[in-house]
């Protein structure tokens, strides 16, 4: 789907990553004018205000893309940033929108997913939704709270709970590496010794699903685009949005899926504590793989919007074959 409004002026905070690139070069190609806000080589700095709101005077869409990858360990100086780097960043927008003459028609904010508690039970809704608690889901949270806060009364806002978003530059490619090491199996939950610290940082996962059930809620990266161009032609649309596909599967399923489109015919399966002993070494942390995110996209289904790839095995095999 595609839109064509008298004016097209979209801006991209926090362009830096995989989904902000991709989103940047699918609009410039649809004939947008794009600009950014980010660090160097920006149209705006995150340390210069008053850029900030010249930049977003009159622009029909603010997309937020900010903040530092969890794809990391979870020291406190990492969750600190992780922390400062979505909330700061949404207020300062916040801001300089209501230092607009003429604010932005459309603000879309990023989240996650990740803000419903472990789910292998049954899925989340937007309406049906329990939130989580620990360390990922504060963070959710706290973005969100700072998004919505205040009165804005020229700009819709859409937060975006995002699931894992599947593309080239995404999660899966250190997945793909492990299949073709021949390590492609399950990644197995199990019993792991925890320490104060983490649980006062609400950093340990908890063992709860059992021979790689836990669920995987994703979205291909071209349906972000998509969702986001369904979104701008729909005005009734604001508040919380889940970003998922509609048929969600589970790690043992997306481990195999992976291996039948790279042509893998087996995959050592990875126990928890040859887990908890890998995101040590590569400073990531188990919670990535283990909880189980299980969201279905029930205002997008219901505002009738048909996803591009609803299946996980047609998505797998375009982001291969475009790799290739």
């Amino acid at each position: 789907m595609t839109i064509t409004p008298s004016t097209d002026r979209i801006v991209i905070a926090g362009a830096s990553g995989f989904i902000g690139q991709y989103l940047a070069r699918e609009f410039r190609r649809q004939g947008s004018r794009v600009q950014l806000i980010g660090r160097q080589g920006s149209d705006a700095s995150w340390d210069d205000p008053a850029a900030i709101t010249d930049l977003l005077e009159g622009v029909d869409l603010l997309v937020n893309l900010a903040g530092k990858s969890v794809n990391c360990r979870y020291t406190a100086a990492n969750r600190a940033e992780i922390l400062r780097s979505r909330v700061d960043t949404t207020r300062r927008l916040a801001e300089a929108i209501r230092d607009c003459r003429e604010p932005p028609a459309l603000w879309i904010n990023s989240s996650t997913a990740t803000i419903y508690r472990h789910a292998d039970d049954r899925p989340m809704t937007e309406s049906t939704g329990e939130l989580g608690d620990g360390f990922s889901v504060g963070i959710a949270k706290a973005w969100e709270v700072a998004f919505f806060a205040g009165v804005l009364p020229a700009t819709r806002r859409v937060a975006l709970r995002m699931a894992i978003v599947l593309g080239d530059g995404s999660a899966l490619v250190p997945l793909m590496a492990l299949v073709r090491f021949g390590l492609g199996g399950a990644q197995l939950d199990g019993p792991w010794f925890s320490t104060a610290a983490r649980r006062a940082a609400g950093t340990f996962h908890e063992f709860r699903s059992r021979g790689g059930s836990q669920k995987f809620s994703w979205v291909h990266l071209a349906d972000v685009l998509g969702v986001i161009r369904f979104l701008r032609s729909h005005p009734e649309i604001s508040g919380v949005v889940n970003v998922s596909s509609p048929t969600p599967s589970d790690n043992r399923t997306v481990m195999q899926t992976l291996r039948d489109v790279l042509g893998m015919p087996f995959g050592l399966p990875a126990p928890r504590w040859m887990l908890e002993l890998g995101t040590a070494a590569i400073r990531s942390e188990t919670e990535l793989v283990l909880k189980s995110r299980w969201v279905l996209p029930e205002r997008l289904i219901s505002a009738g919007y048909e996803f591009e790839y609803p299946e996980l095995r047609p998505a797998l095999r375009n982001i291969v074959g475009s790799r290739r």
